[in-house]
């Protein structure tokens, strides 16, 4: 008997039995079927489902904790939240950069985030919006610029990357915020 209660409840599926009861008894991902799990994480952020490619990636990192490209996909779809207005915290963010191996990601992927940051504070639209999102542009060009000076040979994603970060930053003619001029109130 399935009975849904008010929202401030949990759901439940038997006398006795809530959704919330089964949530910790989520099924485990077998190693064998992460090379296929991660095509599918893939493919949902590409279909701008980022969610579930979320869940897919927790599911692979349980199985597979240092699993890079998992590692990737996740950050890319906690990113791709920003251009839905869903928050997402720094600190998930960072716990995730925190674990990629090679400097190279670490520095492309940071400026990845803080572009995308960007793009979602330009898109705003509020009082300060074009400011925050030229610091933002300017944090990610910085980072790409690391990124670019340690990539592999052939590998310019970090070039192009900060070429898109300029433009966007010209387009728009972002500046940066004018320094306040400090006022000195006369003690009486």
């Amino acid at each position: 008997m399935a009975l849904v209660e008010t929202a401030t409840r949990s759901t439940t599926i038997e006398p006795g039995v809530t959704i919330a009861d089964h949530v910790s008894e989520l099924k485990s991902l077998s190693k064998e079927a992460i090379p296929a799990a991660l095509e599918k994480a893939e493919r949902y952020r590409l279909l701008n489902e980022p969610g579930e490619a979320e869940s897919i990636c927790l599911d692979i990192l349980k199985a597979d904790p240092e699993n890079q490209r998992a590692i990737i996909t996740l950050l890319l779809a906690l990113t791709d939240r920003f251009e839905k207005g869903y928050a997402v915290s720094d600190t998930q963010t960072k716990e995730l950069l925190s674990r990629m191996r090679s400097d190279y990601d670490r520095a492309y992927y940071t400026g990845i985030v803080a572009e995308r940051r960007a793009k979602a504070k330009l898109r705003q639209n509020t009082p300060d919006c074009r400011f925050q999102a030229y610091d933002l542009f300017r944090e990610a060009m910085n980072w790409f610029e690391k990124a670019e000076a340690i990539r592999p040979p052939g590998h310019d994603d970090a070039l192009l990357r900060w070429n898109t970060c300029a433009r966007i930053t010209a387009r728009n003619n972002l500046v940066a915020r004018e320094p306040e001029e400090r006022i000195e109130f006369p003690l009486e």
